[in-house]
């Protein structure tokens, strides 16, 4: 939606980062609260950030490695002190060892960040305090603004791509189910796989790549491996059942594991029911993305119910 913003106070020594995201902001609160979500995009590529443990509340610790290309790790620590959930939250960010003892010859910095709500999209203010005017600079002389800038256009480019496929190859408002397959980057085999079994054709354009979205402003480049690599694909079955897949590379964090590689995808006819199926089948279970008006068009909620299976609730009506 925007570049990544940044003043430098010397006087303080804060760092003020800002940035604007085109989602709403129950989402952005997940994606910087959540470490399945954090995992995804926190890292600028090509290094991958890896959630050791997490406990998001006041007293508790994030503690979490950066994995570079060839495997080496430099771990960090966040140590929460206050939380205002969709407001803001408060901590001490500090590099350690696997253990969570602070690298005491590294800088430490106090973060306070800050969500603010923009009609559709969501505005997050990042507050950083340092130890002394030598920690900013030696930070800034890492990489840090051009790292996190990075970061921050991480899973941006993949999610907003990805739904507007789903929503373009969806002509009708009527209600379906789908489901949805994940695969670590070999989903034209399994499709095509499927494709011959059932003897049905793919909609719409067919396979579609990452390598066909248009390149916007500010996102950095895809790399090579995963522009071939499969962003989106959908071939009806039987009955009306559609299968949808893509490809989930570990270059943008992800990593699968039986489990999470399959959702219950569900496309009813208006939001109320939205809301009842929504509502009725998460309940005892573990909501991962409330259900909300999202930045690419959609009703859209995520959740795993009581028994451990995967649902996404997916409407298009505007009413």
């Amino acid at each position: 939606m925007s570049k990544t913003n940044y003043t430098i106070k010397k006087e303080t020594n804060t760092v003020i980062v800002d940035r604007a995201f085109d989602a709403p902001l129950s989402l952005v609160w997940q994606a910087w609260t959540e470490p399945t979500i954090l995992d995804q995009w926190w890292a600028p590529k090509p290094w991958k950030a890896e959630t050791k443990s997490m406990n998001f509340t006041p007293g508790g610790e994030w503690l979490y490695a950066m994995v570079g290309p060839q495997g080496e790790k430099h771990w960090s620590k966040a140590v929460y002190s206050e939380i205002v959930p969709e407001r803001y939250y408060i901590g001490q960010d500090c590099f350690c060892d696997e253990q969570g003892n602070r690298v005491m010859e590294m800088p430490s910095t106090n973060w306070r960040v800050e969500f603010a709500a923009m009609g559709e999209a969501t505005n997050v203010t990042t507050t950083l305090t340092f130890e002394s005017a030598e920690a900013l600079e030696k930070l800034v002389s890492m990489g840090f603004k051009e790292g996190f800038a990075m970061a921050h256009e991480n899973l941006d480019a993949y999610i907003q791509a990805q739904f507007k496929l789903r929503n373009q190859l969806k002509t009708s408002s009527m209600a379906r189910v789908c489901t949805y397959l994940n695969f670590p980057g070999n989903t034209e085999e399994a499709m095509n796989f499927y494709k011959s079994v059932f003897r049905t054709e793919f909609s719409g354009k067919g396979i579609q790549r990452f390598g066909d979205i248009p390149q916007e402003p500010g996102h950095p480049p895809i790399a090579d491996n995963v522009r071939k690599m499969v962003l989106h694909a959908e071939l009806p079955i039987i009955a009306g059942h559609v299968l949808m897949a893509t490809d989930a590379p570990k270059e943008m964090g992800f990593t699968l594991v039986q489990g999470n590689n399959m959702h219950i995808s569900l496309e009813p006819e208006t939001r109320a029911e939205a809301g009842r199926l929504f509502n009725g089948l998460s309940e005892g279970g573990k909501v991962t993305m409330p259900l909300a008006d999202m930045f690419f068009g959609s009703y859209f909620g995520e959740f795993t119910d009581k028994f451990g299976i995967n649902w996404m609730i997916n409407c298009t009506a505007k009413e």
